[in-house]
């Protein structure tokens, strides 16, 4: 590739001979290469410099009237030629995408029947939350196979996975044939009944669409996502919705929540069993009162601890007695502080809404040294956009770290 470049009325040109880079000029006047450093050692056409410096070409030339004058212009060719190649890659087209999958929690949730087909009927207020994964898309060179790798532990990285299903399903409903290497920075636990696999998956389908030039509407990757699980098509909301069915009959609505409204979250290393809490759950024992009654309270009054009614609370205590003593603590040291304190969807996090900051005896027992902790605060979703990364001011674990925005 040729390339020329004006500098104060002096043609500059490069030039190859026996395998060297050259500079050339035209006219008269002094041309030197000249080192300088660069942030982290740049490079100058592909090769680093000695000490990790970069080249540049500096023009300088004297007035031939009286009173000499020296004009100096230094031009920076690494700058050049990585603008050139920022054009290549975007006319070459998507290659590389960075999203945030961000989990939610259940408002409310109530369990108001049982299906033909062995599911529950369920009516929640699902709202996303601050929390969530970050997850590297990049196109993969072959067409035969998706790669997955994570920091987390104990994640499968095979077809198991949700964000592999929904890549295979992208490819079954659009006949695409873009396969993907992914790398997933867990930060949501699993088991949690945050739905943190269900936004991954929901992620991994808007990603795919990007990838294909959004030649599938939002609604599409709503309806497909109902076929691998039934809390994925929320995502695809503004977040913040009324769901009903077995979750996957989503009903958009203006989040009835204020967004500065802090919270915490705490999760104990152990999971609850989600087939294994509903196969607990006994629906003469749930609560029954009417779930538009408790959205219509939200709308109004915001969260108080009267509507933030679980029915799957009791059979996850069940499941999981510790975990009922964890929100019994939390409940009575944080009175004044929390305006409600609640499980998530089938636990095994407990949510204290109304305060960012943990009780007291979290740090101080050793009972509850590996809980997860993370703050939180509801978000929602732009239209036509993905969910963005927000700047959390703390999230932690004393035992495992579960390590967006669009590139």
């Amino acid at each position: 590739m040729a390339s020329a470049q004006f500098l104060c009325g002096q043609q500059l040109y490069i030039s190859c001979k026996n395998g060297r880079t050259q500079l050339n000029s035209f006219k008269k006047g002094s041309i030197s290469l000249s080192p300088t450093y660069g942030p982290k050692g740049s490079s100058f056409l592909g090769q680093k410099s000695q000490f990790g410096r970069a080249l540049v070409v500096k023009a300088s030339s004297d007035s031939t009237t009286s009173g000499k004058k020296q004009v100096e212009i230094v031009y920076d060719l690494e700058d050049k030629f990585n603008k050139l190649a920022d054009e290549v890659d975007k006319n070459a087209g998507l290659t590389r995408l960075t999203l945030f999958s961000p989990c939610k929690i259940n408002v409310f949730l109530r369990i108001t029947g049982k299906r033909e087909d062995g599911f529950h009927e369920l009516a929640s207020l699902f709202h996303v939350i601050s929390l969530g994964d970050k997850i590297k898309f990049s196109q993969a060179p072959s067409k035969s196979n998706d790669r997955l790798s994570t920091n987390a532990p104990g994640v499968p990285l095979d077809d198991r996975n949700l964000i592999i299903k929904a890549l295979n399903l992208y490819r079954k409903k659009t006949g695409t044939d873009n396969f993907f290497w992914v790398h997933l920075d867990k930060r949501v636990p699993t088991g949690a009944g945050l739905g943190g696999g269900s936004s991954n998956a929901a992620t991994a389908l808007w990603a795919a669409n990007q990838f294909s030039g959004s030649i599938a509407s939002e609604k599409d990757l709503q309806e497909w996502s109902s076929e691998i699980g039934s809390d994925i098509p929320f995502f695809f909301s503004n977040g913040a919705a009324y769901c009903t069915g077995r979750g996957e009959v989503v009903q958009d609505i203006p989040s009835p929540i204020g967004y500065d409204i802090p919270m915490v979250l705490i999760k104990p290393p152990e999971a609850c069993s989600t087939a294994e809490v509903y196969k607990r759950l006994r629906l003469d024992e749930t609560s029954k009162i009417d779930p538009l009654t408790l959205l219509e309270k939200i709308s109004t009054g915001g969260i108080s601890q009267d509507v933030c009614v679980n029915d799957l609370e009791p059979p996850a205590f069940e499941v999981l007695p510790s975990l009922k003593r964890l929100k019994q603590r939390v409940a009575a040291a944080g009175r004044g502080q929390y305006d409600a304190v609640f499980m998530s969807g089938s636990g095994s996090t407990i949510v204290g809404v109304g305060s960012h900051d943990p009780p007291q005896f979290v740090y101080d027992d050793d009972e509850y040294k590996d809980v997860f902790l993370s703050e939180a605060h509801f978000i929602t979703r732009p239209a036509n956009q993905w969910y963005s990364e927000p700047v959390l001011r703390n999230a932690t674990t004393s035992a495992t770290e579960f390590s967006s925005t669009a590139e």
